[in-house]
């Protein structure tokens, strides 16, 4: 190579080096909305180890206080304190999104990977199953466990996990159909590559960043469907909080104590709205978000 030639391309070099750390920087809605979700999983995990938490105890003293000092939320009805409940309660949201992630992943991503890369019979047979449990009015079979088993974290997370089962598992059928067409997978299959190697090498790696990319509308799926079962009186029996019940015990009171409901409402938004914002980002290929596959 010339001197000329080495000379042009260090420049280049030196041009696409500030473009590239300007291109990784996250904007400033990503990390107002990843500051946002770390306050709120820290407070639900490390709130409720301080002494004195405790959602269930009532100031009877003040009931139905104004927020201020000693109750920053102010309190309920019943003088427990609405910010040591709203805590409580993302806990409980938080828990059955982690179980939907878990039950959603592991059964979509199996079938969705089984679905894509043999295809034939087992996909139409996969794709049938799919298709008839998206058709299940999920809500009211939820509802009809819950009253049949019981209010759980457990059973909510794990049936609405379910539910998210058929969306994981066209996510993940339509990534790898398409890599397996690609020529890195077929020069694999034609060196007599075992299948289960490929997936494991080729596939899967590929494969995970678009299920986790899903994921954050799964979780806020999960959130918003807690919230809605509690508020309708089938999620956490009261006093338990979630925020859905909180809400809803305080719509009686919404024209002398409104903070009661608010204060979970907005702290439920806001949840929402920062991850529907990562979600939105990385499928919109942020520096964090699914990288092509290698051709």
């Amino acid at each position: 190579m010339s001197t000329a030639e080495t000379t042009a391309v260090t420049a280049e070099t030196a041009e696409a080096a500030p473009a590239r750390t300007t291109r990784r920087r996250p904007p400033a809605g990503v990390l107002a909305a990843g500051a946002w979700l770390a306050v709120v999983a820290l407070a639900a995990l490390l709130l409720p180890l301080l002494p004195g938490f405790d959602p269930l105890h009532g100031d009877f003293a003040h009931p139905a206080a104004a927020p201020g000092p000693g109750h920053w939320l102010g309190t309920d009805s019943a003088g427990r304190d609405v910010l040591q409940r709203t805590v409580a309660g993302a806990r409980a949201s938080f828990t059955v999104a982690a179980l939907t992630i878990l039950v959603g992943l592991l059964g979509g991503g199996t079938l969705g990977l089984a679905a894509g890369w043999f295809r034939g019979p087992l996909d139409k047979a996969i794709g049938f199953a799919t298709d008839l449990l998206m058709s299940v009015p999920s809500l009211i079979l939820v509802m009809i466990v819950v009253s049949l088993r019981g209010p759980s974290l457990t059973v909510i997370g794990t049936l609405i996990g379910l539910f998210t089962v058929p969306h994981f598992t066209r996510v993940v059928r339509a990534v790898v159909l398409s890599l397996s067409e690609r020529g890195f997978v077929q020069a694999a299959r034609m060196l007599g590559t075992a299948p289960l190697r490929i997936l494991r090498r080729d596939i899967v790696p590929h494969v995970v960043p678009a299920a986790l990319t899903f994921a954050f509308t799964a979780t806020t799926v999960a959130i918003v469907a807690e919230g809605s079962l509690s508020f309708l009186g089938f999620g956490l029996r009261p006093p338990e909080p979630s925020w859905g019940g909180i809400i809803a015990e305080g719509r009686t009171a919404l024209g002398s104590a409104p903070w009661i409901s608010l204060a979970p409402a907005a702290v439920l938004c806001l949840t929402v709205l920062a991850l529907n914002y990562l979600g939105e980002h990385l499928r919109s290929g942020g520096p964090a978000g699914p990288k092509g596959a290698r051709g």
